[in-house]
């Protein structure tokens, strides 16, 4: 959960290094957060970047569970998947790709994570419309394989490999083990559609 706010605007290196931080601190139980103050957590968390805005997003989170759940991570889980989405998207700082996150990597629920590089594979593939948002991303790929985390999960890591090795920015599509599934010319671009 803490990778999940950390990751926000943010390389996963500087993330790990945030999170060896906290580790070496001690600090990555529900308790142990809860207990830092607000600059003890910005200084633990300052190698992923905006690190105050990040200790305040953190804060809610743990403030969140240690209110609503009493501290426990099991209870907090044992919730409904589309209740506990709906009170994680309502905490100041978690959009929908953090509360997904948690919601996949941590308590195990099936949800599908749509980050940038998904969404420019889909699009640039011609997969899904290049207006298409978050939420029409997320149900095009949920409708479209069975509710099932460890599929989401191994999913979402894939595309996280392709995306970043090949489907950046700037693409590399003569390497890409997708490209022959590009429409013709090769990758759409916005203004093309």
């Amino acid at each position: 959960m803490v990778g999940a706010v950390l990751t926000q605007n943010a390389a996963w290196r500087n993330v790990e290094r945030a999170i060896a931080n906290l580790r070496e601190a001690g600090a990555l139980h529900v308790e142990s957060l809860h207990r830092l103050s607000d600059e003890e957590l910005s200084e633990l968390v300052r190698p992923a970047g905006y690190f105050r805005l990040k200790a305040r997003r953190l804060k809610n989170l743990i403030r969140f569970i240690v209110d609503e759940y009493d501290s426990s991570l099991e209870a907090m889980f044992a919730a409904d998947t589309e209740t506990l989405r709906e009170k994680l998207l309502a905490l100041n700082g978690i959009g929908p790709e953090t509360a997904d996150s948690i919601l996949l990597y941590a308590a195990g629920k099936p949800t599908f994570v749509v980050d940038a590089y998904t969404a420019r594979i889909f699009k640039r593939h011609g997969w899904i419309d290049f207006d298409a948002d978050y939420h029409a991303i997320k149900e095009h790929v949920e409708s479209s394989l069975p509710a099932e985390a460890p599929l989401y999960n191994e999913y979402h890591a894939l595309l996280v490999r392709l995306g970043n090795a090949h489907c950046r920015k700037s693409p590399r599509c003569e390497e890409c083990p997708l490209r022959d599934t590009l429409p013709e010319g090769g990758p759409l671009t916005p203004e093309m559609v």
